[in-house]
């Protein structure tokens, strides 16, 4: 079977990049990263809601 989409390396991808990210951050600067990095999500997750709702 050939795969077009892995779930799993893809996450493994993204974990390695995030890692990379916050490797020299300080303990106050990674908790910075991550609820920045929260509030975004919730701002894409109302646009979305938003879009949804708008087509019935």
């Amino acid at each position: 079977m050939n795969k077009k989409f892995d779930c799993v390396e893809m996450k493994h991808r993204a974990a390695s990049i995030i890692q990379k990210k916050i490797a020299r951050l300080s303990r106050e600067e990674e908790l910075e990263y991550w609820r920045l990095q929260a509030l975004e999500l919730r701002e894409q997750q109302r646009k979305l809601l938003k879009r949804v709702k708008a087509k019935g």
